[in-house]
């Protein structure tokens, strides 16, 4: 019963934090120092359960990627000419292609580093404070002057390059992006819907990936069992989906202050804890 309610938790902070820049990792990893065994989630069961919060970006933007994915397939498959709008869709296809191949890259090459050295609880205390500062300055002196019609290959590749940061726990794989986009010059609106669509290649990716390996090993997922992983992958796309609805409405009129003040404190309280030893690295 104990672990079916951290299962529930998990499924929700899941849900909260994957799509607000705080990283939904970061908060995975120190919600396992709390629990009753006080262990580590592990990244393959963030992996897994951030399936959920995607599926909720497929759904939310579904009428977006229909009309990115057939553009892409007219250009590129049966090489149709596309009206000005269409072309637009079919060159954001190739943009988020573009930006994901980083972290793809990444991500397999150093699957071992990432799911066993980065989790220590000392680096995600001060990478939240450090990439909050970094958000916060990029949020405050960045221009709002482009939208996404204006995105271009090279800005696609320094999204996915920023996105690939995320792989350290503590990072935020919005934050990365998002503080990305505002440097270049991106709307928060425009920075945040990027940064969203940038995500579904690579999260699915992974989760498929882990959740493949999650069956090979027998079904244990960590210190969960498969069942319970996926209970809180549900949640989560419950959780993430009206998030995600609050979250674009919150940009259009509120700054990235509020999250930014929250990661500088939750660092330095992570940082007292470890260093007056009431929780383990």
């Amino acid at each position: 019963m104990e672990q079916l309610f951290e299962t529930i938790f998990l499924g929700i902070l899941q849900g909260l934090t994957e799509f607000l820049p705080i990283s939904s990792s970061a908060h995975q990893r120190i919600a396992g120092e709390f629990f009753a065994n006080a262990q580590d989630p592990g990244a393959r069961f963030t992996a897994i359960t951030q399936i959920g919060t995607e599926l909720a970006v497929l759904i939310f933007f579904r009428g977006d990627i229909k009309r990115i994915i057939a553009a892409w397939f007219r250009q590129t498959l049966l090489r149709t000419t596309l009206p000005a709008d269409e072309k637009l869709q079919a060159r954001m296809g190739w943009l988020i292609i573009v930006g994901s191949l980083p972290i793809i890259v990444l991500g397999y090459l150093g699957q071992d580093i990432i799911a066993n050295d980065l989790r220590s609880l000392w680096l995600i205390a001060t990478v939240m404070i450090v990439f909050g500062i970094i958000l916060g300055l990029a949020d405050h002196f960045g221009k709002k002057e482009r939208d996404l019609k204006q995105l271009n290959t090279t800005h696609g590749i320094y999204y996915g390059l920023a996105q690939s940061l995320a792989l350290m726990p503590g990072v935020s794989r919005s934050g990365a992006t998002i503080a990305m986009g505002r440097l270049l010059g991106y709307s928060r609106e425009a920075a945040l819907r990027y940064s969203f669509l940038l995500a579904l290649p690579a999260v699915f990716g992974s989760g498929l990936y882990e959740l493949k390996g999650a069956l090979g090993d027998g079904a244990a997922v960590q210190i969960f069992t498969l069942s319970q992983t996926l209970i809180a992958t549900c949640i989560a796309f419950v959780v993430g989906y009206a998030v995600i609805a609050w979250l674009l409405k919150f940009v259009t009129t509120k700054s990235f202050m509020p999250f930014i003040i929250y990661r500088i404190l939750l660092g330095s309280t992570l940082l007292i804890l470890l260093a007056t030893g009431t929780i383990n690295p």
